[in-house]
């Protein structure tokens, strides 16, 4: 595909590369608006809260462990040809986790769509960064940002229309479709692209990432689910967890191939990006777990209405995202991050006025401040990560972007969740022991096991106003330890983001490189792109 035909298509590639992400974002999101209706052993799996963490880590940790694999893979093998693959495993594993007979299986399902949604994300912003030349570039990055917060917010409100007229695989089938239909346009749109420098793999790498974040992972929530913190079982995988993250950073500090760079990390622009990005999902990605109990649970909302509980969300995303281009022009990417940052963490904050009884509308105001703070920070952060790298890197620097927000999603959701099961248990530990056995362990697991209980029981019926009080106070407790997050990172962003780039004006204008088919073709165009651009060496010296 010549360069003219690739620069007349360059809004359609991004087309259907925003929709090919939004079924893998939009994915996350869909099943928290199915949580309750999955852990019910009628309607469906009767899956226990930690098995429910685990249907959203097992995705996230698996997609954050072979992100950067999967990266150097598409700089190596061919970004389309890699996307596509990807795209596959997707529907298969979609398909798997759709008609799960046990919560096991839908744990497994979900790390294959991990797998396949590993190998999706980093090629569509390296693509991006290879059709797009400097000037629309930021534009273009925006736009897929503003993908990543609308799949965020329309996937609890597909979700809940789906659970309203289906069974809860439907939010897994769903994808099916729209992925042969993305698959069939990226073949005729998207040119294929790839690094001639060909990088080497790290398996080993890619295997302490797994197993070290798996182990924390499982430590954290096996904690909040036990709400005792000293225990053996507890301590022991924490600290192997940290032992073999440790092992991981000094290995990929020496090893000539790695699967997650971290010497990337010295340029402090890179640096406080990544943070920003990571600390914020950190924070959201805990919140967007336990709002849904919120609103099924305590509040009694149907999934649909839950899922439109969120569209404040999506309204500030597709009003922010587009303008946080223009923003920075005019500020600097330090300072529209920095206020975006400190948006997310007020919208956190409120959380401390809602009680069982607090006007919906409070919710829909703080779901739309976190929504515009959330637009402001990943478009510039997310430019200032690509920025900083030559093209060549453009997947090594994709990756290196989705897999710190997954990371941070997955352990946002098991540290705020293990703070969530740890209050709520405390707060009901000497109100539980009149009940029988049965009663006993489903109020004391969560909220949800609570409301079940209740309807079948009596005496678990009287709990329920009790349980709905003791949830309400871990929420207060988990989201002011979010807000805290939120706040050190733009303290972050604040100390080490520089400020001001050269204006787009002044940018120069580098050609689309690495867009032919042929391999000839490749080398030749991505020689010219070894060196760092203008682009990168004017942001260079700011």
């Amino acid at each position: 595909m010549d360069p003219q035909t690739i620069q007349r298509r360059r809004w359609y590639v991004l087309g259907v590369l925003t929709v090919s992400l939004l079924v893998v974002v939009l994915d996350n999101t869909i099943l928290n608006v199915a949580l309750k209706t999955i852990a019910d052993p009628h309607e469906g799996l009767g899956a226990t809260q930690s098995q429910l963490e685990w249907s959203i880590n097992s995705y996230t940790l698996v997609f954050a462990g072979l992100l950067f694999t999967f990266g150097v893979l598409g700089d190596r093998l061919g970004r389309k040809r890699v996307l596509l693959g990807g795209m596959a495993i997707f529907a298969v594993a979609s398909l798997a986790s759709a008609y799960a007979q046990s919560p096991t299986q839908l744990i497994w399902a979900r790390a294959l769509m991990g797998l396949g949604g590993a190998a999706v994300m980093p090629q569509t912003l390296s693509i991006i960064t290879n059709v797009f030349e400097p000037k629309e570039r930021p534009r273009a990055i925006a736009l897929w940002a503003g993908a990543v917060g609308l799949g965020v917010a329309i996937g609890p409100i597909t979700g809940g229309l789906l659970l309203a007229h289906f069974w809860w695989g439907s939010v897994f089938l769903i994808n099916v479709p729209v992925i042969v239909a993305g698959a069939a346009a990226i073949v005729f749109l998207v040119p294929e692209s790839r690094n001639p420098e060909r990088g080497g793999l790290d398996p080993f790498g890619v295997l302490l990432s797994i197993i070290g974040l798996v182990a924390l992972s499982y430590g954290i929530i096996r904690g909040g689910d036990k709400g005792h913190w000293a225990a053996l079982d507890v301590v022991a995988p924490i600290a192997f967890g940290v032992l073999v993250i440790a092992a991981f950073v000094w290995h990929e500090a020496r090893t000539e191939h790695p699967a997650f760079d971290v010497r990337l990390f010295r340029d402090p622009r890179l640096s406080a990006s990544v943070a920003a990005i990571a600390l914020c999902f950190f924070a959201a990605g805990g919140v967007f777990f336990f709002s849904n109990f919120y609103m099924q649970s305590v509040r009694g909302l149907s999934p649909l209405e839950s899922g439109a509980m969120v569209m404040p969300f999506a309204v500030a995303q597709l009003i922010f995202s587009p303008r946080s281009a223009s923003m920075v022009r005019r500020f600097g990417a330090k300072w529209v991050c920095t206020v975006g940052l400190v948006a997310v963490a007020g919208a956190l904050l409120g959380y401390q006025f809602l009680d069982v009884h607090t006007p919906l509308w409070v919710l829909g105001v703080i779901f739309f401040v976190q929504g515009a703070g959330m637009a402001n920070v990943m478009p510039p952060a997310t430019e200032a990560v690509m920025s900083a790298l030559p093209r060549e890197k453009a997947g090594a620097g994709s990756a290196l972007n989705n897999t710190a927000r997954q990371v941070a999603v997955a352990l946002g959701v098991a540290v705020l969740g293990s703070v969530i099961s740890s209050v709520y248990r405390s707060h009901l530990h000497d109100k539980l022991a009149p009940l029988p056995a049965a009663a006993r362990d489903a109020v004391g697991q969560s909220i949800a096991g609570a409301h079940q209980a209740g309807a079948v029981s009596p005496a678990a019926r009287a709990l329920i106003g009790p349980a709905d009080a003791a949830f309400v106070d871990a929420v207060h407790v988990a989201a002011g330890a979010a807000a805290v997050i939120a706040l050190l990172s733009a303290l972050v962003v604040l100390r080490w983001m520089p400020g001001r780039t050269a204006p787009e004006a002044e940018l120069s204008a580098e050609p689309v490189a690495e867009a032919e088919v042929s391999a000839e073709p490749v080398a030749v165009a991505a020689g010219s792109a070894a060196e760092p651009s203008a682009e990168g060496k004017k942001q260079a010296t700011v």
